[in-house]
């Protein structure tokens, strides 16, 4: 969930450290720092907050050195704090900066108390950067020492480590954390996104699991886990990383709800015509198993749990398949059974959630007859592990609350859906569908002065309720957790039928009631809930169908949206929800990019 920077180059690397650890100020963090090595000395700062504050250390404590690495720091163990800001030492020789988890970082701890080693931070990272110490003490050296610690590590981790003494290399390992190599001329640098060395590379190489590296300015030494020398493969990226750009916008949030339509269009591009779904670009491999698919189990995280909600309503209701959607934290630590010909889709933005990555690993082992992911960055985790990728093409996505790759992936799970169904009339539904998507969007972004003005009645709130049947639920869901992701309002979901399970106690005039009502099977249904609602004093904010009619009253506030249809109502229907948790937001002066405690990417459990 932290971000990492490391370089071994000819030249000084602290402002290239700082200039990609901003390039991950989008993924979440708490505090800021740095180490480099000149060859005498190894020089730290570290601050509390933003990123800026660590350059301002810089510009009065300015350092210099051909070595170095960099970390933005997402608190685990203990609160955020300079003290507890990476990287972390040992006898002001060895630094470390690490993202992951270190389960058992309390038993080794007291043993290296035991052992004479004290500690300056409550982290379990420092505890890595002691046993490493330790192990040099002993005469090995530094890419020994950890590959030598490694194996003493429970939990997850990326880390990068540096020797004063060595000024000219790093040694790198990562096991359930990503990390990737960049390769200049006559200089290398690491990172735990490539995002963060486009400015000075474009040649990257991706560490496995388990990989231990020694990296120098020249070369890149790779050890997997049994111990044997391996190559990876150098790959050429073709990202965009548009962070540094706001257009006109705001905040990258609003910047990224109004890209949605050309990013809906980039990810069905080629995907999709007027009269059928194909997604030949796959392979013919790939389309064989596909055709012989009986039942998908999805596993996701979050908004990704969410589109795969919305995409179970559409695997079975329009390719007739079987399927189960599961949070992948639940997944993995449950037993489950693959059934025959089952698929594994796993659903991530940035291809590397931890708990995700976890669950397709365990379904490798459990017979399914293939997996595939629908994931929005190349060369991620999930893209390399999974037998097939469906790649969303959203581009890079900075706002920590997820807006445009929610609906991309709702986009290409629908193209998905369209391959799996064997009738030639609902392939073609579908492609009507998807061609006239980005156009309904269009409409429904037009709407966002009257939403702006919705979300004044908000601004005193503490609770809301977000109602949605059939396949709106999961929309409902979603809405949800934007609005408490970003305003820090409590709110949560429930499938309108319920209402009379427990929810309608909640109803009162200080409770906002958010519904979405597309014109479907379902609508007379919901309207009756809605009654239910107005009956005991609730205050209403439809977003519905115009042809549905409902009127707007002193306890019920409407918004008309274009009539879509079904297959596509979903997807349109998650924009408005959007914009109102973003005015929220504004309104109630929170960091919309940035949202308090939360992280963009989760490589964490």
């Amino acid at each position: 969930m932290c971000g990492i920077v490391g370089a071994v180059a000819q030249r000084d690397v602290a402002e290239i450290l700082l200039m990609g650890l901003q390039r991950l100020e989008y993924r979440g963090y708490d505090s800021a720092g740095l180490a480099v090595a000149d060859g005498e000395q190894l020089h730290r700062l570290r601050r509390l907050g933003k990123v800026e504050e660590l350059a301002s250390a810089l510009e009065h404590q300015p350092v210099s050195g051909g070595t170095g690495i960099a970390h933005t720091r997402w608190a685990t163990h203990g609160a955020p704090s300079e003290a507890n800001a990476h990287p972390h030492v040992s006898h002001e020789r060895f630094a470390i900066v690490h993202n992951g988890i270190i389960e058992n970082h309390q038993a080794l701890r007291e043993r290296l108390e035991q052992s004479g080693y004290t500690f300056s931070s409550e982290t379990d990272t420092e505890v890595i950067v002691h046993l490493i110490h330790q192990h040099v003490q002993g005469g090995e050296s530094l890419f020994v020492a950890v590959r030598q610690v490694v194996p003493l590590l429970e939990g997850a981790y990326g880390m990068v480590v540096l020797d004063k003494t060595c000024p000219d290399e790093l040694i790198v390992a990562r096991s359930g954390s990503p990390l990737v190599v960049g390769k200049g001329v006559g200089e290398h640098f690491i990172a735990s996104d490539q995002l963060a060395l486009l400015p000075v590379t474009r040649q990257f190489l991706f560490l496995e699991e388990g990989d231990v590296a020694r990296v120098t300015r020249r070369e890149v030494n790779i050890v997997d886990s049994d111990g044997h020398e391996v190559v990876r493969e150098w790959s050429e990226s073709d990202v965009v990383h548009d962070a540094g750009e706001l257009a006109g916008f705001r905040h990258f949030m609003q910047k990224e709800i109004f890209e949605q339509p050309k990013a809906i269009m980039d990810t069905i591009a080629g995907r999709v015509d007027q009269q059928s779904v194909h997604l030949n670009s796959l392979g013919e491999e790939a389309l064989a198993v596909l055709r012989q698919v009986e039942f998908v189990q999805i596993v996701a995280c979050g908004t990704s749990y969410h589109a795969g909600l919305v995409a179970r309503y559409w695997l079975e209701g329009l390719a007739g398949i079987r399927c189960n959607v599961e949070i992948a934290s639940e997944y993995r630590y449950r037993r489950s059974v693959a059934s025959k010909n089952g698929l594994l889709i796993t659903i991530s933005q940035s291809g590397e959630t931890a708990d995700t990555l976890a669950a397709l690993r365990l379904a490798k082992e459990q017979g399914f007859l293939s997996t595939l992911t629908i994931c929005n960055v190349p060369g991620s985790s999930l893209v390399r592990e999974s037998d097939i990728a469906l790649m969303t093409r959203a581009g890079a996505e900075i706002g920590v609350a997820s807006t445009k790759a929610f609906t991309t992936q709702l986009a290409a799970l629908l193209t998905l859906v369209g391959e799996l169904a064997g009738d030639a009339s609902i392939k073609t539904r579908i492609a009507e569908g998807l061609s006239g998507l980005s156009d309904a969007c269009q409409k429904v972004l037009a709407l966002d002065e009257p939403i702006k003005a919705l979300a004044s009645e908000f601004a005193d709130k503490e609770h809301s309720l977000f109602l949605g049947r059939g396949e709106q639920y999961p929309i409902a869901m979603e809405g949800a957790l934007k609005l408490k992701e970003i305003s820090y309002i409590h709110a949560e979901a429930y499938a309108a039928g319920e209402l009379k399970h427990g929810p309608l106690a909640l109803i009162d005039e200080d409770m906002p009631i958010i519904v979405v009502a597309p014109n479907n099977d379902l609508l007379e249904k919901l309207k009756s809930n809605v009654e239910e609602v107005k009956a005991r004093g609730g205050i209403l904010y439809v977003f519905s169908d115009a042809d549905n009619h409902f009127t707007a009253s002193d306890t019920m506030r409407v918004i008309d949206l274009p009539h879509v249809e079904d297959i596509i109502a979903p997807i349109v229907y998650t924009l408005p929800l959007q914009l109102l948790s973003y005015h929220v937001a504004l309104i109630k002066g929170t960091d919309v990019d940035k949202p308090r405690n939360l992280a963009k990417s989760v490589t964490v459990e």
